[in-house]
């Protein structure tokens, strides 16, 4: 892939600034550009700058209400339900992630479901939120329809992410994994690369593989059938009815809970309609919270220094791979897909916006523009 790297501060004033344009407050636009901020600091390319085209077309198409604020139309001590009335889906996951914490807080744990949202980011942004103030962080969303179900040949699920996230040292606890095999964000930059996808990633709308990403795209759009295969491939001997029931578990945890709509009915010419689900667990519940904390620091560092299988030299704890992706992006920059500065210089126009005062002159003659497939 042909990428261009940006410093920090370019990419976060950048972001700043048109997310104001597009008429959010200036702390409203902090906040969403800090999700997308972070996805690229830890390396997760395509949920960051990737995104912004998606966010461009949601609210010129009206799916994202710029205006709209997070409602609670139910809750106990321990729980609730918002209703985010089709606005920007950073901005709900924010309000209900805080909202859980508060509830944890006082009750020691809390459960909170969300409706009528819309793409949130990466669902470890939010489970970081918890574990950054001692606490144990849930996140789950549904999606689009793009997982296709062990046995069918037509997607029903969304891509359905699972992240956790707990205080450890010298490295947080970070668990962030769609429950698809990859994420459609992910084809996406295969499609920009025009990469052939590996096999075992996705089906026609026969179901039968296929390596075409533009294809499996445009039939997850148009729900021609097709679409990306669960964690475990296509089949059970392979464990693909585990993928399929992790990913059940973020639509019980998102929207059955919360009364929103499944993923195989979200995200219409319409409507995004996208569900969230959010869980925070004071570790006080279970004894002494720092006992707790160095245990599992203890643990992850004896598997840090598991023997090694032949050949391998390091054995990662989830969220060291993303500790590590920070300090280097401090150094290199963010690598950004010349496809996706492309779309960026579109929507700066769209927004009025002069974008060589913050990239300067770019050589993009030879980048070719793809057609919108949200």
């Amino acid at each position: 892939m042909s990428h261009m790297y940006f410093q920090l501060d370019v990419l976060t004033n950048f972001c700043h600034d048109a997310f104001q344009k597009f008429g959010f407050s200036r702390q409203e636009s902090e906040i969403i550009t800090d999700v997308l901020i972070t996805s690229d600091m830890y390396g997760i390319e395509s949920h960051g700058m990737q995104r912004l085209s998606r966010y461009h077309k949601g609210i010129q198409k009206g799916l994202i209400h710029v205006d709209a604020k997070p409602e609670i139309v139910f809750e106990t001590p321990v729980s609730a339900v918002i209703d985010g009335h089709d606005g920007m889906g950073q901005l709900i996951g924010y309000f209900a992630m805080q909202t859980a914490i508060s509830k944890a807080r006082k009750a020691g744990m809390a459960i909170v479901s969300v409706r009528n949202s819309n793409h949130y980011g990466i669902a470890g942004y939010y489970a970081k939120m918890a574990a950054n103030e001692g606490l144990i962080g849930f996140s789950c969303t549904n999606s689009e329809a793009i997982m296709v179900p062990t046995n069918a040949r037509k997607a029903m699920l969304g891509s359905n992410p699972i992240a956790v996230a707990m205080p450890a040292e010298p490295y947080m606890f970070f668990f962030d994994a769609s429950t698809t095999v990859v994420t459609r964000g992910k084809l996406e930059m295969y499609r920009k690369a025009e990469h052939e996808l590996p096999a075992g990633w996705a089906v026609d709308h026969t179901g039968h593989a296929t390596g075409n990403a533009e294809l499996v795209l445009e039939n997850i759009v148009s729900r021609a059938g097709g679409g990306i295969l669960p964690l475990g491939g296509s089949e059970e001997k392979s464990g693909s009815h585990k993928g399929y029931g992790y990913g059940m578990l973020c639509e019980l945890f998102s929207s059955i809970f919360s009364m929103g709509l499944t993923s195989n009915h979200t995200n219409t010419p319409e409507k995004g309609g996208t569900c969230h689900g959010f869980m925070v667990i004071d570790p006080a519940c279970f004894g002494d919270s720092q006992a707790i904390i160095d245990h599992l620091s203890t643990f992850l560092q004896e598997l840090r220094e598991a023997p090694k299988a032949k050949g391998r030299d390091r054995i990662y704890t989830h969220g060291e791979k993303e500790a590590l992706a920070i300090e280097r992006v401090k150094v290199e920059g963010v690598p950004v897909d010349v496809k996706t500065v492309l779309e960026m210089k579109d929507m700066s126009t769209y927004l009025g916006m002069d974008f060589e005062s913050y990239f300067g002159e770019l050589d993009l003659s030879g980048v070719h523009e793809q057609k919108n497939l949200y």
